[in-house]
């Protein structure tokens, strides 16, 4: 098992200390050589890599640093080009009545805060095959977590199958969280845990042939928070997007309703009173340069004391994106009708139970909800939202295709009934299920997922088409193209036709998604 916070601390240290000495990218034959070897020229200097613990066909680089640490002045502050994790919530839940052996494991794997805290935490992961023969597609993995919670470095997340298993390099970064990333300071640049992700990307895209990867064939892939991010991400970036695809996990711009500037300065300032920095009364620059000079820790908590928003179902969190009319806006459902996007092939994907997980949660929070309650919360947050985002792609010329999870392990089942949980198909494509409850992969299990991985490598290896040469159609509203994966357990696909799963989407037009609230 990888021991993530030693190897990324060591790591950071080193290539912080080595970029004095050189701070050039490889260039032509140089790249070839570096990226069969464990060393690695980069912007950020020299990068050492080391065998992967399970797989040592493939090199780690872990704790790459991709930008400035957004310390002191740069606090709150969009980062600055150029370990430990972001500040992050954490934790385990209470048991769940009927709970699995497995279950905390699980939870813990996904939910808890791996390693040290701190703000120095803008760096990424690579996993790649040493081969100089040809370059090779690139999946950037963006993690979820309601933008409050988790990192990179959970062991869910952990690239090392994937890369090993599949002809691909994997790439999973950090960007901060909670008020670090979302601090709705007024006056000051906000959305930076976003900005973060985008200067990851252009770390990835300058950076990634030294490691054998091919600029030109970068697909972002994430879920909930991370899914919800790579769709804001091609409106941001509509005319630049500089990555060839996109892949949304169980979360679009459509499921997600940012917060209002007002909104985002009253969490700010609950918190900035807090710890004697003022309130909506004092002067917002001195109130902010308090801010900046308090101990992360002391902010770090301050945060977490802000009540959250109480919905349906459970209560969401007040730091998160906000809207700026720059990076995040207010009117995603008619931007998307009108195609204000970046013209991207677009794989979109949910969980057939995705309240299977988050039942848990509101169980935390003793919140209860009926049967038909949390379908209708399938619907609002997750498939009606996914629904309409496929097909106002397809309206304006883009290759789109959409997908459904169904499988049900007995490995991986957090409860009775559980079933197809939200994130559970993460594990699946990563290849980390067996790692992540220590109980193994009966043999179907094992294909649907070597399926899966392969079917988001051939995206990634041809956005246009890959999926198409792969057996999967393009999205047509009409017909059977969308894909189900592991429907009763089975290994081969199963094609519905859309209206067959979004049937009781009819009855949500003209309501607010309240249900879905705090889901992503």
């Amino acid at each position: 098992m990888t021991v993530f916070p030693k190897l990324t601390l060591s790591l950071v240290t080193l290539a912080t200390l080595i970029q004095l000495v050189s701070c050039q990218l490889c260039t032509g034959e140089d790249c070839k050589f570096r990226s069969s070897g464990p060393s690695v020229k980069t912007t950020s200097g020299v990068i050492l890599g080391h065998p992967g613990p399970q797989y040592p066909n493939i090199t780690e680089y872990l704790g790459i640093p991709y930008a400035s640490p957004p310390i002191g002045q740069l606090r709150f502050s969009a980062p600055k080009p150029m370990t430990t994790n972001c500040p992050a919530e954490g934790g385990d839940l209470p048991p769940y009545p009927g709970a699995t052996p497995q279950a905390a494991k699980i939870l813990h794997a996904l939910l808890s805060r791996y390693g040290t805290q701190g703000e120095d935490c803008l760096h990424l992961n690579i996993w790649a095959k040493p081969d100089p023969s040809k370059p090779k597609p690139v999946l950037i993995w963006i993690h979820g977590g309601r933008f409050v919670v988790t990192s990179a470095e959970t062991p869910y997340y952990d690239g090392q199958t994937l890369a090993s298993e599949h002809d691909v390099i994997v790439v999973t970064i950090n960007y901060r969280l909670n008020i670090f990333g979302f601090s709705g300071a007024p006056g000051l640049t906000q959305n930076v845990g976003i900005l973060d992700q985008r200067m990851a990307l252009e770390w990835v895209h300058e950076n990634v042939a030294a490691f054998g990867g091919d600029p030109d064939r970068i697909v972002i892939f994430g879920s909930s928070a991370g899914g919800t991010s790579v769709d804001l991400y091609s409106y941001a970036w509509a005319d630049n997007p500089i990555v060839s695809g996109l892949i949304s996990h169980s979360g679009t711009a459509l499921s997600y309703l940012p917060s209002t500037p007002e909104q985002a300065a009253d969490a700010f300032f609950q918190a900035s009173k807090m710890l004697g920095c003022g309130d909506e009364t004092s002067n917002p620059e001195e109130a902010v340069q308090c801010m900046r000079e308090q101990p992360f820790e002391a902010l770090f908590n301050a945060s977490n004391n802000v009540p959250l928003t109480p919905t349906v179902t459970i209560p969401e969190p007040v730091f998160h994106a906000v809207v700026d009319d720059v990076v995040v806006f207010s009117d995603y459902e008619k931007r998307s009708a009108e195609g204000k996007f970046a013209r991207l092939p677009y794989l979109v994907t949910c969980n057939n139970n995705e309240a299977g997980f988050y039942r848990v949660s509101a169980h935390a929070s003793n919140i209860t909800l009926s049967d038909e309650g949390w379908d209708e919360f399938n619907l609002a947050a997750f498939t009606c939202p996914s629904g309409q985002v496929v097909r106002d792609r397809v309206a304006h010329g883009v290759p789109a295709w959409q997908s459904r999870y169904f499988g049900d392990w007995d490995n991986v089942r957090l409860y009775p009934g559980s079933g197809a949980y939200h994130v559970s198909d993460v594990a699946m494509i990563l290849g980390n299920t067996e790692r992540i409850s220590g109980l193994p992969d009966n043999q179907t299990e094992k294909d649907v997922s070597r399926y899966m991985a392969s079917a988001w490598v051939a995206f990634a290896s041809d956005p246009y088409a890959g999926l198409e040469k792969f057996g999967w159609p393009k999205y047509n509203s009409s017909e059977k193209t969308l894909v189900g994966l592991a429907f009763d357990n089975n290994p081969d696909i199963v094609l519905f036709k859309p209206e067959e799963l979004e049937h009781g989407c009819a009855s949500l037009v003209g309501r607010e998604l309240i249900v879905g609230n705090g889901a992503i």
